[in-house]
């Protein structure tokens, strides 16, 4: 007897997670707290937050003691986050042993992304959160820092990278059984493939026009969803590893995106790829297994048959998206 797929209501579920954020993908979900050394005991720092953030305490940086602003802020405005920067002047000027955090960050529950620069040339890139809420600059960071703050930014991109979760989830739509696990590990190599080469700089593509394709291909499979099962099969039910395969390619190129934005700790390249591509893998295993369940919950509570009569229900929810975000960003490279 065949699997059945996961219905409607399933989907409807999802989309209702989804848009209690937003249905901009890729949306900067932590603050961003870049401290770069520009002489001795003298700073650059900036400060990113979205202007929609996590009600309760006021997220704000905390400088180490000893260190003090130097001039006035600069205030801006990128997409929607907010951008402060100004000139700090540590007194010892040695940042190593130096402690930074951000109040608010555990009543808010908030992820921060700290990256530290010396004038050296040292790099350090990690995560605050609840459990960390703070860092202490070392004299080299460890491979098991660079691992455990690589693996959440992963997974953290995944969960809040609603395009391919999308795409994920019409995979799971169209795809019945053990196809199904061949399919979604197709996909993995492939944006495994191109994100560890874009990050490299082996591959070049322009990161809008990856993300116009990104949306067509979500788009498409949106309209294999809405093919009568009685037509004849087409390539992409004949063949879907393969297809979700090439598809891979692309949105590895997403992924990369952000991981560029994020930076790679000099000397750790290697384990910070590696460990940001298993927390994407575990943040996709994650939603995979979420959708299953609910799916097995509504074929219970809902009925098999009345599923059945509303199969294109989440074809067209998933196109509509697709769309919306193709032509959206088709006007952002025509703008740029």
């Amino acid at each position: 007897m065949n699997k059945r797929r996961p219905g409607p209501i399933v989907v409807a579920i999802v989309f209702a997670l989804l848009g209690s954020r937003s249905v901009a993908a890729h949306m900067l979900a932590p603050s961003l707290l870049d401290v770069r050394e520009v002489g001795e005991g003298r700073l650059q720092v900036e400060w990113r937050t979205p202007i929609v953030g996590t009600p309760g305490a006021e997220l704000r940086p905390v400088l180490p003691p000893g260190c003090r602003p130097t001039g006035e802020p600069t205030l801006g405005m990128l997409d929607a986050v907010s951008v402060t920067r100004w000139p700090v002047e540590c007194s010892p000027p040695d940042l190593v042993g130096k402690r930074f955090t951000a109040a608010g960050i555990v009543e808010n529950r908030a992820d921060v992304l700290l990256r530290v620069e010396l004038a050296d040339g040292r790099r350090f890139r990690t995560v605050l959160g609840a459990e960390r809420p703070g860092f202490v600059v070392p004299d080299r960071q460890s491979s098991r820092d660079v691992f455990t703050s690589y693996l959440g930014l992963g997974i953290e991109h995944i969960l809040t990278g609603f395009d391919h979760l999308l795409f994920v989830l019409g995979l799971v739509l169209l795809v019945r059984g053990r196809l199904l696990l061949w399919t979604l590990t197709s996909f993995t190599l492939g944006h495994s493939v191109t994100l560890c080469l874009a990050v490299l700089g082996v591959v070049h593509v322009r990161q809008a026009a990856a993300e116009v394709a990104i949306a067509a291909t979500i788009f498409a499979l949106a309209v294999e969803l809405t093919r009568s099962p009685l037509s004849p099969p087409s390539l992409f039910r004949r063949r879907p590893s393969l297809l979700a395969g090439l598809f891979g390619l692309l949105h590895g190129l997403g992924f990369a995106g952000a991981l560029a934005d994020i930076g790679l700790p000099d000397g750790e390249i290697p384990m910070a790829l590696f460990s940001f591509n298993v927390g994407i893998e575990i943040g996709q295993i994650a939603f995979v297994v979420l959708i299953l369940l609910a799916a097995a919950i509504a074929r219970r509570g809902v009925g098999v048959r009345r599923l059945a009569r509303l199969r294109l229900v989440p074809a067209y929810a998933i196109g509509s998206l697709a769309a919306f975000w193709m032509f959206d960003r088709v006007r952002a490279v025509l703008g740029s």
